[in-house]
């Protein structure tokens, strides 16, 4: 049987993602004789990305939509440390978990205001709220960390069920659910509207507004959930943290083959790029890469990741042209 070029494109284009994350493996695991596949090294990378994973749920719906949320680690951030403030005073933790997730939630419903009434850009408007929530997160705590407390809580990020982590558990369970949102209701083929053409999608009766809404108070409500598993895994709570996640998150999501310019990926698909970048971020730390070179890696990555869907999105362009 003999296969066309266009096979192949089609093969890499669909599966590229899950191929460089095979070969990234093997190639960590010989270069670490092997320590990079001992099951307590998976279930570390498990656990790291956990939160990683988690935001990248919300980050999916608001790129869907044609949109950016920058302000992910410093609503995380703010989270974390609002959550040890109010726990260390006392405070029921079933209590303190709802009021937590509704003020970041509602940290995501302001984005969206200043996107929809006041016509802002999302880059402008969630850059400049990663910077103002970051300063709340610093005004709440002084600069210090917060620690001392003891809760329940603390389960979200040390807890196992079994012999799997309750992080990675609760980073599936997000995932699932954001895969049966997107894909079988009727919100979720209208985010997927707004990001393919808005002007169409009003045109047909769809509120794009509240489309808006939606995706951006979700993006609020997981940063804010995985601010809590952050906590818990460490249980100390410090206004540094959640610091340049929407870094991982973006290339995570954009890896995982969501268009930066909205309409198009799956969730599904997410979950490699999430496990990608952890598999990148481990494997650089056993092989002894200093940090900064890290940092120079990752942000080629996502610009190469970038550059690949600016390349597939003028290839399907020329397609239907012809």
């Amino acid at each position: 049987m003999k296969y066309r070029v266009s096979d192949l494109r089609s093969i890499l284009t669909t599966y590229g993602i899950l191929i460089i994350l095979i070969v990234l493996s093997i190639y960590f695991g010989v270069a670490t004789s092997g320590q990079f596949f001992s099951i307590e090294n998976i279930f570390n990378i498990l656990k790291h990305v956990a939160v990683v994973g988690i935001i990248s749920v919300g980050m999916t719906m608001v790129l869907l939509t044609g949109g950016i949320d920058l302000s992910v680690g410093s609503i995380a951030g703010v989270g974390t440390v609002l959550t040890a403030a109010l726990l260390l005073r006392g405070g029921n933790v079933w209590l303190v978990i709802l009021a937590v997730l509704a003020i970041t939630t509602g940290i995501g419903v302001i984005n969206a205001f200043f996107i929809n009434e006041l016509k802002i850009p999302p880059l402008i408007t969630t850059l400049a709220m990663l910077t103002s929530v970051r300063g709340v997160a610093y005004l709440i705590t002084g600069g210090m960390p917060i620690f001392g407390f003891k809760s329940d809580i603390l389960v979200l990020g040390q807890g196992h069920v079994g012999f799997i982590p309750v992080p990675v558990i609760v980073m599936v369970a997000v995932f699932i659910i954001g895969i049966v949102f997107l894909e079988k209701s009727t919100i979720g083929r209208h985010i997927y509207g707004v990001g393919g053409n808005e002007e169409a999608s009003r045109l047909s009766g769809i509120s794009v507004r509240k489309i808006k809404y939606i995706v951006y108070s979700i993006s609020g409500l997981l940063s804010g959930l995985a601010g809590m598993v952050m906590l818990a895994r460490i249980n100390s709570g410090t206004p540094k943290m959640g610091t340049g996640y929407e870094m991982d998150v973006i290339t995570a999501v954009v890896l995982g083959g969501v268009s930066i310019t909205g309409g198009e990926g799956k969730l599904g698909f997410v979950i490699i790029g999430v496990l990608l970048m952890g598999v990148l971020t481990n494997g650089l730390i056993l092989t002894n890469v200093q940090e900064y070179v890290q940092w120079v890696i990752k942000g080629m990555t996502l610009i190469a990741a970038v550059g690949f869907d600016r390349f597939a999105q003028e290839r399907k362009v020329k397609l239907a042209s012809v």
